[in-house]
């Protein structure tokens, strides 16, 4: 496996890994500094946690921060951005209201104009219910935070995960792909992947195996689905026992979230 360690992506993008490396943050979260060629405004998003000096590091190196965007609210995303628009004198903006300062909460099909820099927002709940991600068409690129994974795939943890919009949320993504308005994708954790399409094909097929994988455990198991299915407390550990047993134990915490919004999901059909 290539270490990741950020860098320089299409005429726009920068990446600054924060030393936050962990079983499910991988090589540590992705801080993308936007800026159009030529102009001096930059645009910071998800500018990540308190670890060692992540925050002194973007204040010393980055000069003219217009804007902060977060991806969604989890602390390795959102925990400096108020501190980092304070510093520079800058608003904060995301799609949930307590994240933002002194700006209204992103809307779904927003443009934002930077010093020439422009990107769309799209509203992608599923990995939580305020994800969002982010269409730089002057690289053909999306930000998707933690709705696509630079490697493995992302969990959807039940209750803030759930299945149905993560489903709808990965077509209206793979719709952009599909035109080629979007062709690669820069995601919150680990490397860039080349081939958007292909990507948020796989994301799409692994995640119907994986509720496919659920369905027959719950048949091993003895188990209905039913309205019913969601309110046994022993059953998701059950189901990632059968399910997960090829994958490392120290990742079946992270499983048995998934499991509970697949289930959720099935009592819901």
């Amino acid at each position: 496996m290539t270490p990741w360690s950020g860098g320089i992506f299409g005429s726009r993008g920068r990446c600054l890994l924060a030393p936050n490396p962990g079983i499910m943050t991988l090589d540590g979260t992705n801080t993308w500094v936007l800026q159009e060629p030529g102009a001096s405004g930059l645009v910071v998003v998800d500018p990540g946690p308190v670890e060692d000096g992540h925050l002194e590091r973007l204040t010393a190196e980055l000069g003219d921060v217009r804007l902060v965007l977060v991806t969604h609210h989890h602390f390795d995303h959102a925990e400096v951005a108020a501190e980092l628009g304070r510093r520079k004198g800058c608003p904060v903006r995301a799609l949930d209201p307590a994240l933002c300062v002194e700006a209204a909460p992103l809307a779904d099909g927003e443009t934002l104009s930077v010093d020439g820099l422009e990107l769309r927002v799209l509203t992608t709940p599923g990995h939580t219910a305020d994800s969002v991600s982010l269409v730089l068409p002057g690289d053909g690129a999306m930000l998707t935070g933690d709705m696509v994974l630079g490697r493995g795939t992302t969990v959807v943890a039940h209750p803030d995960g759930q299945l149905a919009p993560y489903f709808d949320s990965i077509g209206r993504m793979r719709s952009l792909a599909a035109t080629g308005e979007v062709r690669t994708l820069w995601p919150a954790h680990g490397p860039v992947l080349e081939d958007a399409l292909g990507v948020l094909d796989f994301y799409l097929a692994h995640r119907r195996e994986r509720l496919a994988q659920v369905e027959r455990a719950l048949a091993e198991l003895s188990v209905a689905v039913s309205p019913e299915l969601a309110e046994d407390p022993t059953l998701p550990r059950r189901v990632v026992e059968v399910v997960y047993a090829d994958v490392d134990e120290s990742l079946w915490g992270a499983a048995e979230l998934s499991v509970r919004a697949q289930l959720a999901y099935l009592a819901s059909r």
